[in-house]
């Protein structure tokens, strides 16, 4: 395991952010806050995939970051369009 004080405090900080997302949906089933939860955890992911060794040019790691970006964006297009 490679210890990295940034990617560690991104880990630390995306799965606060995640378990902060799904309390609210839970208490305001704000929809928003379930595809926030759902973007920071494939970041959180990647986090602990670099912790783990894996490098961060990888495929996956790509990939997950990548999928959490396209969350987000698709979450505040809903948000923008809602009537």
């Amino acid at each position: 395991m490679v210890f990295d004080v940034t990617t560690t405090l991104n880990l630390i900080l995306s799965l606060i952010i995640v378990i902060l997302g799904l309390w609210v949906f839970k208490i305001k089933k704000y929809l928003l806050a379930l595809y926030i939860s759902l973007a920071f955890a494939l970041f959180a992911f990647s986090h602990l995939a670099i912790l783990l060794g894996i490098t961060s040019t990888n495929i996956l790691i790509i990939t997950f970051r990548s999928l959490g970006y396209l969350v987000i964006i698709f979450a505040l297009l809903i948000e923008a369009l809602k009537k």
